[in-house]
């Protein structure tokens, strides 16, 4: 019976992997095109704005408090899981606040998404892992619902021991981490491309 449940259980974790995989792909493609495109004609390097460091921070800080959530679920300490859950759904969104805000930067410092194509390409690129990390904001926020709804430490116990629920809590937090460490490298390299403009705006 137990092997029946694990074998249903596989295809989800199987998406997950797939999704992951299909991003890194997506997202390599994306980075090899901006190192052949940096060498064409219109291109002039322009700095990202500061608010981008800051957002980078509150990503970092977002695993930490997921981390420590999956640990509180683990040791049935569901008070702290549902703390920590809403903990890092509120800084997934500040960190989708934070990327608008670099995008207005950017638009203040006359960087379209049209005209140079340094500047679409952060835009591009920022966009589409923008998209990923509101994926993954539904899937905290299913946790953080099904979590408030049970405050009971009765029925906190039952829901945790349910297998395909703790898969679900660990593939949720497999792709949370992923979108968080996905930034880093790509902050890292238009950083490294592009460098930071420290001038503060608002």
């Amino acid at each position: 019976m137990s092997n029946m449940i694990t074998k249903r259980r596989e295809p989800f974790r199987f998406m997950v992997w797939l999704g992951i995989a299909s991003s890194v792909l997506l997202f390599t493609i994306l980075l090899v095109a901006y190192v052949v495109r940096q060498t064409g004609p219109g291109w002039v390097a322009t700095k990202l704005p500061n608010v981008f460091l800051v957002s980078t921070g509150v990503i970092l800080l977002s695993s930490l408090t997921l981390k420590n959530a999956i640990q509180a679920f683990r040791h049935e300490r569901f008070g702290t899981y549902r703390a920590n859950i809403a903990t890092t759904f509120g800084l997934g969104i500040l960190f989708v606040i934070l990327q608008a805000w670099g995008w207005r930067q950017m638009t203040q410092m006359g960087i379209e998404l049209k005209g140079n194509p340094a500047g679409g390409f952060v835009y591009i690129i920022s966009g589409i892992h923008l998209l990923h990390i509101v994926i993954g904001l539904i899937f905290l926020a299913i946790l953080l619902v099904e979590a408030m709804r049970r405050r009971l430490y009765v029925d906190s116990f039952v829901y945790s021991v349910n297998p395909p629920n703790w898969l679900k809590i660990r593939l949720i937090s497999l792709y949370w981490h992923f979108v968080d460490i996905l930034w880093l490298g790509l902050f890292a390299f238009l950083v490294i491309h592009h460098g930071l403009n420290l001038r503060l705006s608002l």
